[in-house]
């Protein structure tokens, strides 16, 4: 469904001197600063997949969906949606995708919803039986029907953020690009765009990019990942290998003691450990010495509580962006 073949994108920016006469300079000899916000980055989608687009703020995610979407133009490499080139910016690709970015909106802000969605129906041409057939659907999925005809601007971050899912889904798309969707809803809101995102996907078999910062997002829904970093991929595949490998290869022990039999200084043996305020030792170890760990801990001294997680995705990614 996406095929994109070394898709480069290079921004130049003006670089001022400071003070008056630096701008009167800058009239007559300019120099630039270029920045590679994507860097040959190549990869292929197949058709119904759902994968994540991570990376650190100006790493080249929201650049390059915008290159997909035909909103910028790269400055070298190719990209194929649908046997589409989205630089050609045809009408019938137009009708296939779809975009939504968490910190834009495209419904009017002083109308209803219902009256926005009106309006897309025109744009794309639907027949009056496929729009409401879709729209019920949408509307019954996300359980905003009640919210319709509130204008956009009363509605709450949550309620806009369904309402702008389906006005990027009334018209069927084959494809979508969401950027940071969940961005700034609350717990119970994010969970319910979730389950509609992987209902939906389920249901339709749409192709689906997603980029968020918020890994709950990445682990419930995608189970392969596009990493990028300084405008450069640098890991494509399984979400589960990225968590099986490098630093996940450890375990994080926690435990509180019972009484005073650990100090404040107490160190394990097999891994770093640290202690909080509240007197809870932090113990970061590998699998292999889980059992060991655990021997270690209570043969030193009672404990009121101790538990055994797999280091937060978070961490992972956060060293693979510090290890290139």
């Amino acid at each position: 469904m996406i095929e994109v073949q070394n898709l480069t994108r290079i921004f130049r920016t003006y670089k001022k001197q400071p003070g008056f006469w630096g701008g009167v300079k800058g009239l007559f000899n300019r120099t630039y600063d270029e920045t590679a916000a994507a860097k040959d980055i190549s990869f292929s989608i197949a058709e119904g997949e759902f994968v994540g687009f991570l990376g650190p703020n100006g790493a080249g995610k929201t650049t390059t969906l915008k290159m997909l979407s035909g909103l910028i133009f790269p400055t070298s490499g190719t990209a194929r949606v649908a046997g589409y080139d989205p630089t050609k910016r045809e009408n019938a690709y137009r009708r296939i995708f779809a975009l939504v970015l968490g910190q834009k909106n495209q419904l009017w802000w002083d109308l209803p919803a219902i009256e926005s969605f009106t309006l897309l129906k025109a744009i794309y041409g639907l027949q009056e039986a496929d729009y409401r057939r879709t729209l019920d659907e949408l509307v019954e999925l996300l359980g905003i029907r009640d919210k319709l005809n509130v204008m956009v601007r009363e509605l709450s971050l949550g309620e806009r953020m369904k309402m702008e899912l389906i006005a990027a889904l009334i018209h069927r798309p084959k494809v979508l690009f969401l950027d940071e969707p969940t961005i700034g809803l609350d717990v119970v809101s994010q969970r319910a765009v979730r389950l509609f995102l992987r209902d939906y996907n389920r249901r339709h078999r749409v192709t689906i990019i997603l980029t968020s910062h918020y890994m709950a997002d990445i682990k419930e829904l995608c189970e392969r990942v596009i990493v990028i970093h300084k405008g450069k991929k640098i890991y494509d595949g399984a979400l589960d290998m990225l968590e099986s490998g490098s630093d996940s290869r450890k375990k994080i022990v926690r435990f509180v003691p019972k009484d005073a039999t650990f100090s404040e200084t107490w160190r394990s043996r097999y891994g770093e450990t640290t202690r909080s305020d509240d007197g809870t030792f932090t113990l970061r170890v590998s699998s292999d010495d889980i059992v060991a760990v655990a021997q270690e801990v209570l043969a030193t001294g009672p404990v009121a509580d101790i538990t055994i997680e797999d280091v937060p995705l978070e961490d992972v990614i956060a060293e693979l962006f510090q290890s290139k």
